[in-house]
């Protein structure tokens, strides 16, 4: 499959601040090799070495997308939301932005079980089945709607494991990246100076707190993924947002 070039600037990384690390007291010594200075009591990280890696991660999803195979994206501070339910939904994929609920992948049928449940509740209120019931028992239902909604809304279309896992918080929600050890799912996460680069398959050495950070290198695989999408005839067919 022919891959694009990568338009992978350090100007505009550096302009996002995905240089810019943490404190020297709090690192992982196993970032190390993409650590390329420090400054003012700063861990500064080897942008070369985030190209190069973000390059390698866009032509992974390139030719997996060309595949019609799936990737959920995880990134559940806050602060970030709405930039990986973006990203995911531009690129035809699944997201979880809130909670990784344990199990999510090691334990499928559970979550299989869960997915129907969520869908059957959620078509009752898009449909406005919930407005022919009782009062009461609407309420019940719309509460039993709420909390599967924020754990599960953005993966409510995958129909099995995921091929690939992208997931931006290391720390924030190290669920995730256990289970994708755990199955053998191949994983893409962004890695600050205080994560650990060995629990995964593709680590992007980058800030991972600031909005314009994980903008930007989410920004480089959605369009890898939209690329390798336009070049899939299994998209129509494995993604049903």
């Amino acid at each position: 499959m022919q891959q694009k070039n990568r338009n992978i600037e350090l100007e505009g990384m550096m302009a996002a601040g995905i240089h810019f690390g943490h404190q020297t007291q709090k690192w992982n010594p196993r970032m190390s090799p993409y650590i390329f200075a420090e400054r003012k009591g700063v861990h500064i990280l080897d942008l070369t070495q985030t190209a190069r890696l973000s390059s390698e991660a866009c032509d992974l999803v390139f030719d997996a997308a060309a595949e019609g195979k799936e990737f959920p994206t995880v990134g559940t501070k806050h602060h970030v939301a709405d930039l990986i339910a973006s990203a995911a939904t531009r690129s035809q994929c699944h997201y979880v932005n809130e909670k990784w609920l344990g199990g999510t992948s090691t334990n499928w049928f559970t979550t299989e079980t869960r997915l129907r449940r969520f869908q059957y509740l959620q078509n009752g209120e898009d449909t406005g089945g919930f407005d022919r019931l009782p009062k009461q028992e609407a309420a019940i239902l719309r509460g039993q709607l709420f909390k599967p909604k924020k754990c599960l809304g953005g993966i409510q279309y995958m129909s099995d494991l995921p091929d690939i896992a992208t997931i931006t918080d290391q720390h924030e929600q190290s669920i995730a990246p256990k289970e994708c050890i755990i199955l053998g799912i191949p994983t893409i996460c962004v890695v600050d100076t205080d994560c650990d680069p060995d629990l995964v398959d593709i680590p992007i050495p980058g800030n991972d707190d600031a909005r314009p950070s994980i903008r930007w290198i989410l920004d480089k695989p959605t369009l890898a993924i939209c690329e390798g999408r336009s070049n899939s005839k299994f998209s129509e067919v494995r993604w049903q947002g």
